[in-house]
């Protein structure tokens, strides 16, 4: 499995494809935001649609 994704794994690793542990904490904040709120509701698709707008915001 490692060697079918090597590629993706050095991209990851170059400096300019990282982001702050802030960025990612925050996001990671917003999405379980969304979910709390989104309880109940069984659509996935709009879940998704919905932390997309939410990264759109943040970029």
């Amino acid at each position: 499995m490692i060697e079918r994704h090597w590629d993706s794994i050095a991209a990851y690793s170059r400096p300019e494809n990282k982001f702050s542990l802030g960025f990612i904490e925050g996001l990671n904040n917003k999405i379980r935001v969304i979910q709390r709120r989104a309880y109940g509701l069984r659509d996935a698709d709009y879940l998704l649609l919905k932390i997309l707008t939410c990264m759109l915001k943040q970029i």
